[in-house]
C-alpha cells in the first residue's frame, strides 16, 4: 500500500536509484496513452525555492514527444526483481510495442499522473522549465562523444507535487 511521504522523507540515494538501479520517466497522457521510458540520468534537488527533479530526454525518444504535450511526469523507482522491465522499457520504442502490455505493468492513474503497482517509490512532477543542451556551452570534450548522431538531449525541471512511498 502507498503512502503519500514528502519530499524530504525520501531516503533513496539519488546517485543510487538513478544511476545504477534506475527509473522510468511516465509523461501523462489525456489520450490514454502509457509509454513509460527507463532513464539513468537525472536527479532532485531545490531551485527556485521548490523541490524539484530533473530529468534529459533525446528528442528521438517517443517519450520526447508524450512529454512535449504535457506539464506532466512521474518518476517511478523499482526493486531489482524488475530489471527486466526497466530493460524493456529502455531498449524499445513505444512506437513500435505497447510496453504496458509487453511488460505486465499495472498503471494507477491518479489527477492526471501514471504511477505504477509494483513501484517502490514515485514522484510526481509538474514542469518549470525546460531547455535543449548546446553542445557549444559543453566543458569537457567527453560529453560530445556521447552524442555521435547530434541527438541532444531537452533537459526538463519538474516541481515535485507528491511522493508516494511503499
Amino acid at each position: 500500500m502507498f503512502k503519500n511521504i514528502t519530499p524530504e522523507e525520501i531516503t533513496e540515494n539519488a546517485f543510487e536509484v538513478i544511476g545504477k538501479k534506475w527509473m522510468l520517466i511516465t509523461p501523462s497522457n489525456k489520450d490514454g496513452i502509457v509509454n513509460p521510458m527507463t532513464a539513468s540520468w537525472g536527479g532532485f534537488g531545490v531551485m527556485w525555492h521548490k523541490n524539484v527533479t530533473y530529468i534529459v530526454i533525446r528528442p528521438t525518444r517517443y517519450t520526447y514527444e508524450l512529454i512535449e504535450k504535457t506539464n506532466k511526469y512521474t518518476l517511478t523507482f523499482f526493486e531489482d526483481k524488475y530489471r527486466k522491465i526497466l530493460n524493456l522499457c529502455g531498449s524499445k520504442s513505444g512506437r513500435d510495442i505497447n510496453k504496458i502490455k509487453e511488460t505486465g505493468l499495472t498503471p494507477i492513474f491518479e489527477d492526471e499522473f501514471i504511477y505504477y503497482k509494483e513501484c517502490s517509490l514515485s514522484i510526481f512532477c509538474k514542469k518549470l522549465y525546460f531547455t535543449d543542451f548546446n553542445p557549444d556551452n559543453f566543458l569537457d570534450n567527453e560529453i560530445e562523444k556521447l552524442y555521435p548522431k547530434k541527438d541532444y538531449h531537452k533537459l526538463y525541471i519538474g516541481e515535485i507535487i507528491r511522493v508516494k512511498s511503499e
